[in-house]
């Protein structure tokens, strides 16, 4: 009983008072002992039991082997076992000794144990199972599953369903994934919250929304779980505004939202970029006390940075007394993706002095992101270096990326080509999309169109390859080379993704796309352009028209580009705001050159301070300057 309430001392109390124990006090204690994770004094005592004479039994060992939390102890334990004979007697200590090699990732050997076995329990198959599954052989796991079904076992346990859905998620199979619920849908176990979240999740890590949200649909009573996973099904696959409705939907309920949850909808609403959405959710936030959770605070900060809102993000960041990875990784990013590349690498260097800890490949990217972004070369290649040797982190696709893009930006192509040619052969194929952006931005034809070849070879659907290649040539006055090239991608049947951009104002969203007249207040928009185009000529601006798609005349290009979509969503917040408020604007691509340009002198000529989110990171424009400090 003392045990069971964590009152390790009081139980060993009473068993020091006892002046005759049987085999069961002795097992009693140590089994206290696992519980509370004190496997030492366990063995210990164990061992002591062995010394005075008692016959051990199976169930002694049951508890010590499931709490070993090293290889080495836990193999001591088999061996004991083994040479007392005990490995055949009772099945709960046969499952706990494969748990042990399962937990420690030793399949093998944890099969070997299973396949001895006279009888298993369904523990002794979702165990087995479980551990094919966690080292990624789904083959094998659903092998098995098939076994345990033949031999009539799977129905009456809904726990290995779980690990076979758990399965699906590692493989991804949406085939596989659809036959597995069916099978759940006719043994019952449809209504049962751990299974419906589970299958939910299964849809959702297979990227099949609709299913997921069929699921979520078909269950009457929903639990705040089942709510959390369809909130953040619909985030992570890209519909903010989905996730949005649901949660207000949720507030409707009984239900009350937690951590997760909350986590989940600062995440949609950092992707929707919203100002006045940010604001409600904030304020639901500190309404519930949920402010200084360290999960919420770490969301906060993510969705202040992609609203724009990097101060606020600060004083979160400043409020928060324990410091964890995820904190510091989020404002770290948060730095980063606002172009803000010194402070991104001041505040790694304060984390290594506050908070020496063990740092992951998150942080390592969005360093290797800060430098790349400031053209920090040799801070760059130190920092890649330093997450090999003295992290010991082996470097992924998104840290080669980094790398190559880092050399590409700076115009090392050289050094860019030759690190490309020392990676991985398997990596090798997704790192030349950043050189060949590179290349536009260095207008390196010749090596442009070596990358673009690789890059069409290896993907010949990918668009981008080809609006990259195009606009190289466009840039060099080589029209035909562009026009072919378009050509080739229509000929594919690839069809470049329409630019558009969007301004929040009191509220209301507005989106335009090049040369929308679709605006209520269309007339007023373009009158308002007109105005600014003229006070920035004055100003100084000359427009830059080497990257207009089409072979015109300057004054037709110049006149295309006048109506480009932020320029458009710029104009309306210029009529619909007081003087001097901010602007912030969200662009789902690249902002051009000249939108470039345009947007300083706006920002000079306004006294606005312009915050643009383009499809890579945040600009902020003020006073006449950027503050990518034109390193884009």
């Amino acid at each position: 009983m003392y045990s069971k309430c964590s009152d390790l001392a009081s139980a060993r109390n009473v068993y020091d008072e006892m002046v005759m124990r049987n085999v069961v006090c002795w097992s009693t204690m140590i089994s206290a002992y696992c519980r509370c994770f004190r496997v030492m004094e366990a063995m210990s005592l164990l061992k002591e039991m062995w010394v005075i004479g008692f016959e051990l039994n199976a169930s002694t060992f049951v508890s010590v082997i499931a709490a070993c939390t090293n290889l080495r102890r836990g193999l001591s334990m088999h061996c004991c076992v083994f040479k007392l004979g005990l490995q055949h007697c009772e099945i709960p200590l046969a499952n706990s000794v494969v748990n042990m090699y399962v937990k420690f990732g030793l399949i093998d050997d944890a099969r070997s144990i299973f396949d001895t076995m006279d009888e298993r329990s369904i523990l002794s198959w979702t165990t087995i199972i479980g551990g094919y599954v966690s080292v990624g052989n789904v083959g094998e796991a659903f092998n098995l599953f098939n076994r345990m079904r033949q031999m009539g076992c799977v129905n009456q346990d809904m726990v290995p369903f779980v690990k076979i859905i758990l399965g699906c998620v590692k493989s991804g199979n949406l085939l596989l994934a659809s036959s597995v619920h069916s099978l759940v849908l006719k043994s019952g176990f449809h209504g049962k919250a751990l299974i419906d979240n589970s299958v939910l999740n299964m849809y959702s890590k297979c990227s099949d929304i609709v299913s997921a949200r069929r699921v979520f649909e078909m269950v009457d009573e929903k639990c705040i779980f089942l709510w959390t996973s369809m909130i953040a099904a619909n985030t992570q696959h890209g519909y903010p505004a989905e996730a949005l409705d649901l949660f207000k939907s949720l507030l409707r309920t009984d239900l009350k939202p937690n951590e997760a949850t909350i986590a989940s909808i600062l995440s949609a609403c950092a992707d929707l970029g919203s100002l006045s959405i940010e604001n409600e959710i904030e304020h639901y936030v500190k309404l519930n006390g949920l402010a200084s959770n360290q999960q919420v605070q770490t969301s906060l900060i993510h969705m202040y940075c992609k609203c724009g809102r990097i101060d606020k993000a600060e004083e979160v960041f400043a409020g928060v007394l324990h410091k964890d990875l995820a904190i510091w990784s989020s404002m770290i990013n948060g730095y980063v993706i606002h172009g803000m590349g010194n402070e991104a690498l001041k505040l790694f260097h304060r984390m290594q002095i506050t908070k020496p800890c063990s740092l992951d490949h998150v942080v390592f990217t969005s360093i290797l992101l800060a430098c790349s972004h400031s053209g920090l070369v040799e801070d760059g290649l130190k920092y890649f270096k330093s997450m090999k040797d003295d992290y010991r982190i082996k470097p992924g696709i998104e840290h080669y990326t980094c790398l190559v893009d880092l050399l590409g930006r700076a115009g090392h192509f050289d050094l860019a080509l030759k690190t490309i040619q020392e990676m991985p052969l398997q990596v090798q194929a997704q790192v030349w999309a950043p050189l060949l952006s590179s290349c536009r931005k260095h207008r390196n034809i010749e090596l442009g169109e070596y990358v673009a070849k690789k890059l069409l070879d290896l993907n010949p659907g990918n668009t981008s390859s080809y609006v990259l290649m195009a606009n190289i040539y466009t840039s060099a006055g080589k029209w035909k080379e562009a026009a072919k090239t378009r050509s080739m991608m229509r000929n594919k049947g690839s069809v470049k993704e329409p630019g558009w951009s969007q301004i929040e104002i009191n509220g209301s969203v507005h989106v335009f796309m090049a040369g929308d007249r679709s605006h209520h207040r269309s007339a007023s928009i373009y009158e308002k352009l007109n105005e600014l185009n003229t006070k920035l000529k004055e100003a100084g601006y000359v427009a830059e028209t080497d990257m207009v798609v089409h072979d015109l005349e300057n004054e037709d290009k110049e006149e295309s580009m006048k109506v480009h979509s932020e320029r458009l969503a710029v104009a309306w917040g210029l009529i619909g705001t007081e003087p001097g408020t901010t602007l912030m604007i969200i662009k789902n691509l690249q902002t051009c050159g000249d939108c470039r340009s345009f947007l300083k002198f706006t920002s000079k000529v306004t006294g606005r301070h312009l915050i643009v989110r383009d499809g890579q990171r945040f600009h902020h424009f003020q006073l006449g300057s950027c503050s990518c400090k034109d390193f884009w």
